[in-house]
């Protein structure tokens, strides 16, 4: 897990519970089909855990 992944928003947050727009704003994604890129590391990885329904995730 020492790399990068590169995570986007393929589901809008519309609708999704306050804590999973929260995490989602955290990421850095605002808008549908944006990608960003970040550590691999445990913290980012629970992040992507909680709102694995909306985002696609790839290692980079």
């Amino acid at each position: 897990m020492a790399g990068k992944v590169k995570i986007t928003l393929v589901k809008s947050t519309i609708g999704a519970k306050p804590k999973q727009r929260l995490t989602i704003e955290a990421l850095g994604l605002k808008k549908l089909h944006k990608t960003v890129e970040h550590q691999d590391n445990p913290a980012i990885r629970g992040m992507i855990d909680k709102v694995r329904h909306l985002v696609k995730v790839e290692e980079a």
